[in-house]
């Protein structure tokens, strides 16, 4: 068995390290001129190339030859994820006394510190404070938040960055070339992409897809082996989307889930799409995609495509509403609040006994504009307003009467500090907020389209989270 890729190609040198010079030179220099740090902490995401530059550097510091499968006593790694506990530090500290057996020094390479627990953060920090002349720290971490600052202003802290696209695809191509792999560009570019800028990934990608194809692998060959959209599929959907066709949205997402690609899959390359070419009319869309996981995340992935079907429509202000949008906030309150209901108003209007549920209205009566009244909460508090947005009112010359469609509504606009902004800005009106309906019209018409698309796809049973 050949061996695999990230290991085989993993760097012996600190001048054969790719993509971290601004760590390498410095590491570098500080040996060439004999000036080294009793501890250093490299912070940086996963794959960059931390822990492959802290063996280098631990060798370098000793005049070690080194191999990947060599051993030294002198170079002790220690996963901090497995050895947590305080004991285990203890250990460590008592160990540390001892003078190196070959080297010059005793270097100890701590992977994940910041995984130790407090008690054994504590105990690490008593030997760093006052290290052995012979002792080397070497502290690596993905959650450097998570070290506590007792520990890092101690250390010499050095960052790893997630490479550049141009430098992996060349990395690659060089490697791709050296094992005779036949991948074009455009396949090495989506190797880069779905790698992320991490060099392990994305070489453990390359070593997986290097077998596909007895002819030139590409990024079609490529897409399909690892069950990913193509492009043009997703550029597809994005324009339906922005285009607010629905029945071309069912259509594609139908033909992508029933090729067998996951809903997650379409929503990762549907963020990267929108990422790449952010439009305005998209960013509602990006707000939902992180959304789409289980469960059910082809009904929540179609939910977050049909959204503008069961979004509310703003209302506009009337023609012949007399509030200026050339006034301040506070003299449109002021003027807002002033009104008082005209006596025939409150008599023409007289509130019925039992009072029915009516159609959404648009207009304002003589007295009282719903229109300048949401514009005035909107001064006070966005969440009201949002919500006020979405719902259906009543006022019959006395009483303002919201409907609210959805429950989780209703308790907003009831919360304490909610129901006083709002009577605040009702100072002369009666305010009634009305219980709701079980289920709306608009949420029947959503669960059709999740039940119709998802027929073709797979048995929904039990109820659907929304």
């Amino acid at each position: 068995m050949g061996q695999v890729l990230y290991r085989k190609y993993r760097p012996t040198k600190l001048e054969d390290v790719v993509g971290q010079k601004q760590v390498t030179d410095i590491l570098a220099q500080s040996i060439k001129n004999n000036k080294l740090s009793h501890a250093y902490l490299f912070i940086g995401p996963r794959g960059t190339g931390k822990t492959s530059v802290a063996r280098i550097f631990a060798h370098a510091v000793n005049d070690f030859n080194y191999q990947i499968e060599d051993s030294y006593l002198d170079i002790i790694e220690i996963d901090a994820a497995s050895n947590t506990g305080v004991d285990n530090i203890r250990d460590l500290r008592e160990k540390a006394i001892i003078a190196p057996t070959k080297g010059k020094y005793k270097v100890y390479i701590i992977d994940e510190v910041h995984m130790l627990t407090k008690s054994a953060s504590n105990a690490l920090l008593k030997t760093l404070e006052e290290p052995p002349e012979h002792v080397i720290f070497i502290m690596a971490t993905t959650d450097a938040h998570k070290v506590p600052i007792t520990i890092s202003s101690r250390t010499q802290v050095h960052t790893f960055k997630l490479a550049d696209a141009e430098t992996m695809k060349l990395h690659l191509k060089k490697i791709a070339q050296k094992e005779k792999i036949p991948i074009n560009d455009a396949a090495l570019e989506l190797v880069v992409t779905r790698g992320g800028g991490s060099f392990r990934d994305s070489l453990s990608l390359l070593d997986q897809v290097a077998n596909l194809s007895t002819g030139k692998i590409t990024a079609d060959i490529l897409a399909s082996a690892l069950g990913l959209p193509q492009d043009e599929s997703i550029k597809s959907l994005v324009e339906a989307y922005n285009e607010r066709n629905s029945t071309k949205i069912h259509k594609l997402l139908e033909d992508l889930l029933n090729s067998g690609i996951k809903p997650e899959i379409i929503a990762s390359e549907l963020i990267t799409n929108i990422v790449t070419n952010p439009r305005p009319e998209t960013l509602s869309l990006l707000a939902k995609l992180p959304e789409v996981q289980s469960p059910f995340p082809e009904a929540k992935l179609l939910l977050a495509l049909l959204e503008f079907e069961t979004a509310p429509t703003r209302i506009t202000p009337s023609a012949d509403s007399s509030m200026d949008n050339r006034t301040s906030p506070a003299e449109r309150k002021a003027n807002f609040i002033n009104k008082e209901p005209a006596p025939e108003a409150i008599a023409k209007n007289k509130a019925p006994e039992k009072l029915q549920k009516p159609q959404p209205k648009e207009t304002s009566s003589a007295n009282f504009s719903w229109e300048e009244f949401i514009e005035v909460i909107h001064e006070q508090s966005d969440a009201i307003y949002s919500q006020l947005q979405k719902v259906d009112h009543e006022f019959d010359g006395k009483t303002l009467h919201i409907f609210p469609s959805q429950k989780f509504a209703k308790n907003i606009l009831e919360r304490p500090g909610n129901n006083k902004i709002l009577t605040a800005a009702l100072p002369n009106i009666q305010l009634i907020i009305h219980n709701i309906e079980e289920t709306t019209a608009s949420e029947d018409a959503t669960i059709s389209q999740v039940s119709a698309i998802m027929g073709g796809v797979q048995e929904v049973k039990g109820d659907l989270p929304f």
